[in-house]
């Protein structure tokens, strides 16, 4: 049952494996670049509200490619009356005179650059455009206007401008100020999601490895007997593992693109739901198999981990997984019900942790040459779909995906995330799943391969692979603030870290051609004695 309905939601953990990042809503325009007059970086603006004198609301607009640069502290932000364009387009001359107040007006009948010159020769201090749709847009200027407007220019969306415009009508004396906060170079919440990943790799590593060597340790006591049954029953013993080889390791991620393809065609509010309820779905199996482990480790409950009633359907169940059964579905449906509410990422990111750690327990890299292959190919789907597929959609998909555009939700749940916290703008901090797994089952196949070779844990891989994944995930974080918080692909810089680290190694100490071809190391057992009694019988 176990491994069944992981791998009904493997797809879609794996189609995640974009880094994005949160409050990333305008963008730089390559249509119309940056020229003298015209080289303002786009950037979100704070427009707070004060309604009688009395502070309102605060809405969020976008600064436009002209005018001068935004202030970016509020206490520096001057409180201007807001009065409304006559006409409200600001095509042609205000009828009535400005004197230093911030003109409203609606957007359309000519360029933004002409309202702009328009408003400062009425002696407007700033012009605020209402766009005629609910999203923001970049205003640049048309290629052959001569630039040089001195006052500040942002849009609105639709329905912010509306508001203000039924306060003014009903003679309410508005004003507004404009800022745009600088981002922190730093965000605390990118080092707990850094130590998160790290984390959860750790923990998947090691139980992973724990396994192996249980199963090692009982085959090789079963095989001191040469009876047919106790070598059937040793083999009968990993079953509970998948091993993956080259072909499959292509065909994921051909499938894991194609469902990302399905996911942008049909992203809308209804197919959020279905994604979390198949993500709910695999939080619970790997809550529970997480819990069961967990619980099994206490002498207290071995009885109950041991002992077994008969399912239907399921099969034979253990009296401790039908107790902590009812405890995951009321935790994952919780989390269902109240996701939308500030703190629902605590929930989110239990379950993601525990199906990531589930996942990287049953499935496995049966040696360094399928994992090359399966991270080979991710490295290059995480960089198509980031930033190629914007040849062919006009816009990221995996961004738009992980985020959840046109679902009216706040991104799909198969991401970990953790709310910024010294950040103006607010918004979260995100990793892929994918992000975690894939490179996760190269880590732990290291330490599984160490364990099995008695390495202790500095001639072993195991730390060599974990430093350089969390190098790996640093220069992304890196990386991400340097492209101004643009989404980047996390594999581009992890991938080269943990598999370069790897082989290099590898072949510097002579373990290569076994670490590629038989991914474990070659140790004394009976399986050699045992193998001319087979024959003959």
């Amino acid at each position: 049952m176990e491994i069944n309905i992981v791998f009904i939601v493997i797809l879609i953990v794996i189609l995640s494996a974009g880094f994005v990042s949160a409050g990333d809503i305008v963008h730089q325009d390559n249509v119309a670049p940056k020229r003298p007059g015209c080289a303002n970086n786009f950037v979100l603006v704070k427009v707070p509200i004060w309604i009688d004198g009395l502070e309102n609301t605060e809405y969020v607009g976008v600064g436009a490619r002209f005018g001068p640069t935004m202030e970016s502290k509020e206490k520096h932000a001057n409180h201007t009356r807001l009065a409304l364009a006559d006409p409200p387009d600001c095509c042609s001359k205000p009828r009535n005179q400005l004197t230093g107040e911030v003109i409203l007006v609606h957007r359309g009948n000519c360029s933004f650059t002409v309202k702009a010159n328009v408003a400062e020769e009425a002696g407007a201090s700033a012009i605020l455009i209402i766009n005629n749709q609910t999203e923001l847009f970049k205003m640049v200027c048309e290629s052959d206007a001569d630039v040089n407007i001195k006052i500040p220019a942002v849009m609105l969306p639709q329905d912010a401008g509306s508001n203000l415009e039924n306060y003014i009508n009903n003679n309410t004396r508005v004003s507004v100020a404009f800022y745009s906060p600088k981002r922190p170079a730093v965000d605390i919440a990118e080092v707990f999601l850094w130590l998160m990943a790290v984390g959860t790799i750790l923990l998947a590593s090691y139980w992973s490895a724990w396994t192996a060597k249980e199963v090692a340790i009982e085959q090789d006591k079963l095989l001191k007997d040469a009876s047919e049954e106790f070598l059937q029953v040793g083999s009968a013993g990993s079953s509970g593992f998948v091993d993956i080889n080259t072909m499959s390791a292509v065909l994921f991620v051909v499938f894991a693109s194609c469902f990302l393809v399905m996911l942008y065609k049909l992203m809308s509010f209804w197919f959020v739901e279905v994604l979390v309820v198949l993500f709910c779905i695999g939080g619970v199996e790997g809550l529970q198999m997480c819990l069961v482990a967990l619980l099994s480790s206490f002498r207290w409950f071995q009885r109950f981990a041991e002992s077994f009633i008969k399912v239907p359907f399921f099969g034979a169940v253990s009296h401790l997984t039908l107790a902590v059964c009812p405890f995951c579905i009321a935790f994952a449906v919780v989390w269902a019900v109240y996701r939308r509410i500030s703190f629902a990422w605590i929930g989110q990111d239990i379950l993601g942790i525990a199906l990531i750690i589930t996942v990287l327990q049953i499935v496995r890299v049966p040696n360094l040459k399928v994992g090359t292959v399966l991270l080979g190919c991710a490295f290059l789907y995480d960089i198509f779909w980031v930033f190629a597929s914007k040849w062919l959609f006009h816009e990221s998909v995996m961004i738009v995906v992980a985020r959840g555009d046109r679902s009216g939700e706040d991104g799909i749940p198969m991401l970990l995330k953790i709310p910024r916290m010294f950040d103006p703008w607010g918004g979260y901090s995100v990793i892929g799943f994918g992000d975690i797994i894939l490179p996760g089952l190269l880590v732990a196949f290291s330490l599984r391969y160490d364990w099995l070779a008695n390495m202790n844990l500095r001639a072993g891989y195991f730390v060599w692979a974990m430093t350089a994944y969390g190098l790996g995930l640093l220069v992304t974080y890196v990386a991400l603030n340097l492209m101004d918080g643009h989404g980047q692909p996390a594999l581009l810089y992890i991938v080269p870290f943990t598999l370069g680290t790897f082989i290099t190694l590898g072949k510097k100490r002579g373990d290569l051609k076994t670490l590629w071809t038989q991914g474990e190391p070659e140790r004394p057992c009976p399986h050699l004695q045992l193998q001319p009694l087979q024959q003959k019988d």
